[in-house]
């Protein structure tokens, strides 16, 4: 898909643009001198719930989240919408309400944007942020021996897949939506606090997916335990019911190879792993000596953290049971 850009836009060609076209980060950073550089990303998805409120905060979130996983502090954004022309104005206004109020609780300011017709909503933000290079989060910086933290549960897909099909409870949705619209903010904080040096924001290519661009990147493998993983209240159930969006069987298809599985762990707690998360949590690699630091300053931030496992030498990634 970007291939077309690389043939264009040399990375040699710009030596500013310290991450863009050639890496498989979460945002394009561009120097601006030599302590300080500019973190930009964009996002945009359809509707994953009904409540028009919480799907405009729930996509601020999303698109805020590139940039907390670069390890920068987003400060301006821009709508944008695609919205159909029998939505009534309450609805849109809603959308809009949403996204604003999520932006202003990052400390964001949304200065305008752009809006289309079209015959599905959809909606995101371009956001831009600053951040100190010396404090760089990136997906090539995972080493042997790093402990791996997830910041949210998994199970946002398969429950919003089965919300469509009229099978989530209000209390689910309440759960699930909550963790969506929550922001990455203090996982990103905590991460420029410890000095940390590898992170992503699990989103549309599930854990496994995102797990598997960073040992890419890194030229390590991964040893993941699966009884470990967060998962929300209702993830196993609606995951037996194999109420998975499209995108987990495109991401089990494509990454599955790269991953070997205990024989004892089911299936569908396997595709699990590679369902598409909408505004996921963060993925932080903290190194042995930082361990017990990172630790004490999540609690006392009342971050929840889940450790799910460690970096090894080995290539490819081996979920145990």
């Amino acid at each position: 898909m970007l291939r077309p850009l690389r043939t264009v836009f040399s990375p040699a060609e710009y030596p500013d643009l310290l991450v863009g076209l050639d890496s498989a980060d979460d945002a394009a950073v561009w120097k601006l001198d030599e302590a300080r550089a500019l973190v930009f990303t964009t996002d945009f998805f359809t509707p994953v719930v009904d409540d028009p409120y919480d799907y405009g905060a729930i996509s601020a979130a999303n698109s805020l989240s590139d940039v907390y996983a670069m390890g920068g502090k987003p400060f301006l954004a821009l709508n944008i919408a695609a919205l159909p022309p029998d939505l009534t104005v309450d609805v849109s206004t809603e959308i809009l309400r949403g996204a604003a109020e999520k932006a202003r609780e990052a400390g964001v300011v949304i200065a305008g944007g752009h809006t289309i017709q079209d015959k599905e909503p959809k909606f995101g933000l371009a956001v831009l942020g600053m951040l100190q290079i010396d404090a760089l989060l990136s997906k090539g910086g995972l080493r042997p021996g790093d402990h791996l933290f997830l910041t949210k549960p998994l199970g946002f897909g398969v429950t919003t897949t089965a919300l469509k099909r009229g099978l989530v409870t209000d209390p689910e949705l309440a759960e699930v939506s909550g963790w969506m619209k929550t922001l990455n903010r203090a996982a990103g904080e905590l991460a420029m606090t410890c000095g940390l040096r590898a992170a992503t924001d699990i989103t549309g290519f599930g854990l496994l997916g995102h797990l598997s661009e960073m040992t890419k990147a890194s030229g390590c493998g991964l040893i993941l335990r699966m009884s470990a993983v967060p998962l929300v209240s209702c993830a196993r159930k609606y995951a037996q019911a194999y109420t998975f969006p499209g995108g987990a069987s495109d991401n089990r298809l494509y990454f599955e190879p790269g991953v070997h599985f205990a024989d004892e762990i089911p299936d569908y707690e396997r595709i699990l792993l590679f369902d598409p998360q909408t505004s996921g949590g963060l993925l932080l690699a903290v190194p042995e000596d930082k361990l017990s630091a990172f630790q004490q300053a999540a609690q006392a931030a009342a971050l929840p953290v889940w450790e799910i496992g460690t970096v090894d030498f080995e290539t490819g990634i081996r979920v145990l049971a």
